[in-house]
């Protein structure tokens, strides 16, 4: 492997918050709202961010809007902490242009979903993930979240990725089978940097060898996220235990709905954003809002 990704190995751990998409009540993108949300994260001590992920509404958005909201991002950071924005479509040219578009920007990796509807065999998914990864030489860190793709990226397939493409430094596994992200560590190596993308699994990923979270919830609570993680590789186990089971009433209530539906109502309710998605998304029942609100009061955070 080369230094250069050696580098970013060491670097992209801990607690990566993929940031929302801000939008003004006209469903123009706020990208002075969206810089504030970053300082904010980085004033709680978040490690490194993602934006235009799944938290970002990306399929809601044109190509060159994406290209502007990583743009603002990175502008923004200004390489405080590692930068790993989502670059993946359902569209190859469309995922070959943004990875490279972020390595002109300087992202530190870019995150590239398996493509969702389309449900590519494992052969197709392979052809395409190398194909990108060979494209560029950005980081790549896969991201495999079956309850949204209708597909999953087999170990098999991302090992023989890993294997291939030296770039292809991690993966973000959204995957509720813990078995199987057991056996990506297994299969690609201990050194492969696995993050949870499935809340209830930050904390065991990291025992198991995770390298940390690319986790919605983070968006709404950054300090308790961050520091779980700081704890851990403090070698503080029984605080970063409490975090997790401090942290998994709001978890379960910003799942409610389809994220990031109650994390923008959440942020709404905290003063952050104007709560506002775009169609074919819009914000949770009145119901789930209250239970949102509430939950926040309890955590101290309105």
């Amino acid at each position: 492997m080369s230094k250069q990704y050696d580098e970013i190995k060491q670097k992209l751990r801990g607690s990566i918050t993929p940031v929302i998409t801000p939008f003004k009540a006209n469903y123009d993108i706020d990208f002075e709202k969206q810089s504030e949300l970053i300082e904010y994260q980085l004033a709680n001590g978040t490690h490194a961010i993602s934006v235009t992920g799944t938290s970002g509404e990306p399929s809601s958005m044109t190509i060159e809007e994406r290209v502007q909201v990583m743009e603002n991002a990175a502008k923004t950071i200004n390489g405080r902490v590692p930068f790993a924005p989502g670059t993946g479509s359902t569209n190859h040219d469309e995922t070959m242009y943004l990875t490279k578009k972020a390595q002109e920007m300087g992202a530190d990796a870019a995150m590239v979903i398996v493509p969702y509807y389309n449900k590519p065999n494992q052969q197709a998914l392979y052809k395409h993930f190398k194909t990108v990864a060979d494209s560029v030489d950005i980081p790549i860190i896969v991201y495999n979240i079956p309850g949204r793709t209708a597909k999953n990226l087999e170990v098999e397939t991302l090992a023989q990725l890993a294997k291939n493409c030296p770039n292809i430094i991690g993966v973000k596994e959204s995957n509720k089978d813990f078995e199987h992200v057991n056996r990506v560590l297994l299969n690609c190596g201990r050194d492969f940097l696995l993050f949870s993308g499935i809340e209830l699994l930050c904390y065991p990923m990291l025992a198991i060898g995770g390298a940390g979270s690319i986790s919605a919830t983070a968006n709404v609570e950054p300090k308790k996220v961050a520091e779980m993680h700081d704890a851990w590789f403090a070698g503080d186990i029984e605080k970063a235990q409490n975090l997790h089971f401090e942290l998994m009433r709001l978890n379960d209530v910003l799942f409610k709905d389809t994220n990031p539906a109650p994390v923008k109502a959440a942020l709404g309710m905290m003063g952050k954003i104007e709560p506002v998605l775009r169609l074919p998304m819009d914000l949770p029942s009145d119901s789930i809002q209250e239970d949102i609100r509430k939950t926040l009061i309890d955590y101290k955070l309105i």
